[in-house]
């Protein structure tokens, strides 16, 4: 992670981006944090640092995670952004590792299947997949199946599914306290920095051995 260009050291930009995506803070809560540890940086820097660091982070994220199982439970929640309802898709393994997420403006086939491509490109294809009755992760798994030659196995199990509905829940409650999202790309990179913490809290990066926030500062490098 290049900072390179800043007014801060490294070491005060990753702590405030840490604190923005690990606890229930807005951006002046993690100002004024900072202003007790004697930093004065503005709210809107930090938002700006959250903005710009958090898809590297995701990237060494995708590196250094470890594996997840073969059967997974897919689902997807409701984010607002600019007062409009959004889709966060993500899947978990029968053991509740994050298997991956996506942010999409709409809940439909196309939406499914991207959030399917991607997750089986960052980890490996699974020999099932659990879902509610949602049609349109029903038809995007059959596509993929068709088009992949593959022979993913759909089960409709409401009860497997708490699983990944208990850990929508950590996601919601981070974003509960902020103003809301301004834009769809900020809330897709606000989401990404918040799913990395998450994987760190369930100790999914591969033998780090330290505490979280060494395990973050490792992932920039």
């Amino acid at each position: 992670m290049n900072t390179k260009g800043h007014c801060y050291p490294k070491q005060i930009i990753l702590q405030a981006v840490y604190f923005k995506l690990r606890f229930t803070l807005s951006y002046r809560d993690v100002e004024e944090i900072m202003k007790m540890r004697g930093v004065h940086v503005d709210h809107a820097t930090i938002q700006r640092w959250v903005y710009k660091f958090t898809p590297l982070l995701e990237t060494e994220m995708k590196k250094r995670k470890g594996r997840v199982g073969t059967s997974w439970r897919l689902d997807e929640t409701y984010i607002k952004v600019k007062g409009i309802w959004c889709y966060l898709y993500r899947a978990v393994d029968k053991l509740g590792n994050t298997v991956d997420f996506l942010l999409t403006r709409k809940r439909q086939r196309m939406s499914a299947q991207s959030f399917l491509i991607k997750a089986i490109g960052n980890n490996s294809r699974p020999r099932v997949i659990n879902i509610d009755k949602s049609g349109s992760n029903t038809a995007a798994i059959k596509v993929y199946n068709k088009r992949s030659f593959s022979k993913i196995k759909i089960r409709q199990c409401k009860y497997l599914n708490n699983i990944v509905e208990q850990d929508h829940r950590f996601i919601k409650w981070r974003i509960q306290n902020g103003l809301g999202f301004k834009s769809f790309e900020s809330a897709r990179r606000t989401l990404s920095g918040i799913e990395v913490v998450h994987m760190l809290r369930k100790n999914q990066m591969i033998g780090p051995g330290i505490s979280m926030f060494k395990s973050f500062c490792k992932l920039a490098g």
